[in-house]
């Protein structure tokens, strides 16, 4: 296995979603200690908001300086502003806890919706100029902001983000956030960030549950190489680590 890829499994959905909540406190604190803010960026999924309600019932949540913590997403459908398909509308479970934290909503980015582009290709442009304005804000080289924390789902399919096996976005390359149409999960139209943008953070969480995923789980860690391509949770890698964060039933088969 890579040394950098690291696999932790836990009993069942809740014990995995308080556990993946204590971490997620105690990464930012670390980040905040050593260059006095922190990044994270979430994800949607069952378990990644049953991850961020138990951040919100925390007993550590007030040892976080909420003011200095920037949230971004990994990808979001592209629908209405205040669907309840959207990843950051469902976040609302620990953001808005949040706001009696001290949170800066200055620093909370959300993707954009309908209600402000015609396109998810709009949308993603205008995702990256966030990214890009962050970066030159921290001063930071390149084109993205740094990321401490890179929260990602798996689908049943191996999909991360919004990035599915044999799919268009898949394979883009030279670019930090997509459009993406024709999705074979619905809604359809989706911003994702890419392979490239993904893989630019320190660490990379994959946080999974459900025998549903097992069979991509067990593909994904296997000895037998396969493609990013044909099997996206396997191109994802964190440049300091890559944790797979999961349910037994999920580890059924690695």
């Amino acid at each position: 296995m890579n040394a950098k890829r690291h696999v932790v499994i836990h009993p069942d959905l809740p014990s995995t979603a308080a556990a993946i909540a204590a971490r997620l406190i105690t990464a930012i604190i670390d980040a905040q200690a050593a260059r006095g803010e922190a990044s994270v960026v979430l994800t949607g999924g069952t378990l990644g908001i049953a991850s961020l309600a138990q951040v919100a019932a925390s007993p550590a949540l007030s040892a976080v300086n909420w003011s200095r913590v920037n949230i971004y997403w990994g990808d979001e459908r592209f629908v209405e502003s205040g669907s309840a398909d959207r990843n950051a509308v469902q976040a609302e479970v620990l953001l808005s806890v949040l706001d009696g934290h001290g949170l800066d909503r200055g620093r909370v980015h959300a993707m954009g919706s309908t209600d402000d582009f015609g396109t998810p290709e709009e949308a993603a442009v205008a995702y990256a100029n966030v990214l890009a304005d962050e970066a030159s804000n921290e001063g930071t080289a390149g084109e993205l902001p740094i990321f401490d924390v890179l929260m990602l789902g798996m689908g049943p399919d191996s999909h991360v983000a919004s990035l599915f096996p044999d799919h268009a976005g898949a394979a883009t390359t030279g670019a930090k956030v997509i459009g993406v149409h024709a999705s074979p999960k619905p809604p359809p139209l989706r911003v994702s960030l890419s392979f490239e943008a993904i893989n630019s953070a320190r660490a990379v969480w994959l946080v999974v549950a459900g025998a549903d995923k097992a069979p991509a789980a067990g593909v994904a860690l296997g000895q037998t190489p396969v493609t990013r391509e044909r099997v996206p949770a396997s191109g994802v890698s964190g440049t300091t680590g890559t944790w797979w964060l999961l349910d037994a039933a999920a580890a059924a088969l690695i």
